[in-house]
């Protein structure tokens, strides 16, 4: 057994050199710059272009207007980690252990995203592209498994799930602000200071390719605004009161409102950096979220988040889980549109790698698949089935039909073309249906989980 896996690291890391070394194709269209904007725990209707009415998000929604709007993009998982070491590595996280089904342990022990992984940055660095990574991380929690083993010149930012906006000081008390690979405490809201760096990096790679990763804490708890105060202290554990300072526990959305308020100003002034240095021409830039928000938490709190028409909220299999906010801008590239087509967090791995000119076949062991064919010719893409898997809880999704699991109750299949809301459930009046959908996600259960092994 101990040979087989040897062997098979072996194999993967010789696969893994040859991603990282892919230069572009001879005669290949000059690399564009990439900027991809992660916001965390966003609700489907968080936004003005999505429906909101609460909230004024007018920079999003002008990148939106402007660009192609997703209403079917799914993140890879219902919480933070899954959905990061999906985008990363363009496969599903089950790939890597069950352990990245769900949020990474709060542990500093704990092994993050493994080594031997291939993430985006290092293909892209691999192509000549500088690659800055600003924000939340939550993938491991100390060397070696921070971004700049895995293939960020630059970093700064938060290693765990969440942080005090203010102190930065994650739920276990700990002091969680980095650069590089070294703790370096800043003064300032933690949305702000993402948003200067990112600025900062643009301008210092203006005249290279380069790949800015800005994955934000926001709207994540605490809740807290600009103008909120802060919540932790260092030295003080906060596992039982992470939520941060909120006086009315039934009214959470003004603190979430100005947190995403913040949010969307700091897309506005990444967005008019370009703009301002001649970049929006040559530069992609892609928001979306990395899942669902909250609605009423078991804790006690309410009116927080807002799903639209889904069922669910963050950490279910639900469409409010993982159905979230998707925007592609890219002037004189991408025409302002409307997508319905359905893609997922790691198709942005191979779309990404092929706008850098990394040839296709460096990609081929991806689980995700390039958007070109979406964003610029507006086509559809073959039919597949994706999957997500947390725990007991899993579901399948092939074209309009989904299947859900959730432990050992009865199967739930829904058309969503039709039932977005996932309100009536057909699996009794479609079993052959069913049954196709459940027999797929036995088999890439199968799958992913001898990947795994590799990492066991």
């Amino acid at each position: 057994m101990k040979v087989l896996r040897f062997i098979v690291i072996f194999v993967w890391a010789l696969r893994s050199c040859s991603l990282v070394a892919a230069k572009p194709s001879p005669g290949a269209r000059p690399p564009c710059n990439i900027v991809f904007i992660l916001a965390d725990d966003l609700g489907y209707g968080d936004i003005g272009c999505y429906g909101s009415r609460v909230n004024r998000t007018p920079h999003l929604d002008r990148l939106a207007a402007g660009g192609m709007r997703f209403t079917d993009f799914h993140s890879n998982g219902p919480m933070c980690s899954p959905t990061r070491a999906a985008f990363l590595t363009g496969r599903y996280q089950s790939r890597f252990g069950r352990r990245f089904e769900s949020a990474l342990s709060g542990t500093r022990r704990d092994p993050g995203l493994p080594l031997a992984a291939v993430t985006i940055a290092e293909v892209l660095r691999g192509a000549g592209y500088a690659t800055g990574m600003f924000g939340k991380w939550h993938l491991g929690y100390e060397g070696p498994f921070l971004p700049t083993n895995q293939g960020f010149d630059e970093f700064r930012g938060l290693v765990s799930g969440d942080g005090d906006f203010h102190t930065r000081v994650d739920r276990s008390g700990n002091p969680d602000w980095w650069k590089d690979d070294a703790l370096v405490p800043e003064k300032g809201y933690t949305t702000d200071l993402i948003t200067r760096h990112s600025v900062d990096f643009i301008e210092r790679h203006r005249h290279e390719p380069f790949f800015l990763y800005v994955p934000h804490l926001a709207i994540h708890f605490p809740w807290q605004g600009p103008d909120d105060p802060s919540h932790r202290q260092a030295g003080i554990s906060y596992h039982k009161d992470k939520w941060g300072v909120i006086p009315d526990r039934a009214n959470v959305r003004p603190h979430v409102t100005a947190m995403i308020e913040r949010l969307d100003e700091s897309v506005g002034q990444i967005v008019a950096a370009l703009k301002r240095l001649h970049l929006t021409d040559q530069t992609l830039v892609v928001f979306t979220s990395d899942n669902g928000g909250y609605l009423d938490y078991a804790g006690g709190f309410k009116n927080i988040s807002d799903m639209g028409p889904l069922r669910g909220e963050k950490g279910t299999i639900y469409e409010g889980g993982h159905r979230v906010p998707a925007i592609f801008s890219w002037p004189g590239r991408i025409p302002p549109s409307v997508c319905r087509e359905t893609a997922m967090t790691f198709d942005l791995f191979p779309t990404f790698a092929a706008l850098a000119g990394v040839p296709s076949t460096a990609t081929k062991a991806l689980d995700g698949v390039d958007l070109r064919p979406i964003l610029f010719d507006g086509n559809k893409i073959s039919a597949r089935a994706l999957f997500w898997r947390m725990g007991a809880n899993k579901a399948v999704r092939k074209g309009v039909w989904k299947l859900c699991l959730l432990g050992k109750k009865s199967p739930e299949l829904y058309q969503l073309d039709e039932d977005i809301g996932e309100k009536h459930n057909l699996a009794a009046t479609h079993p052959g249906i069913a049954g196709e959908l459940k027999k797929a996600l036995a088999l890439w259960e199968v799958d992913v989980d001898q990947s795994a092994k590799a990492y066991e």
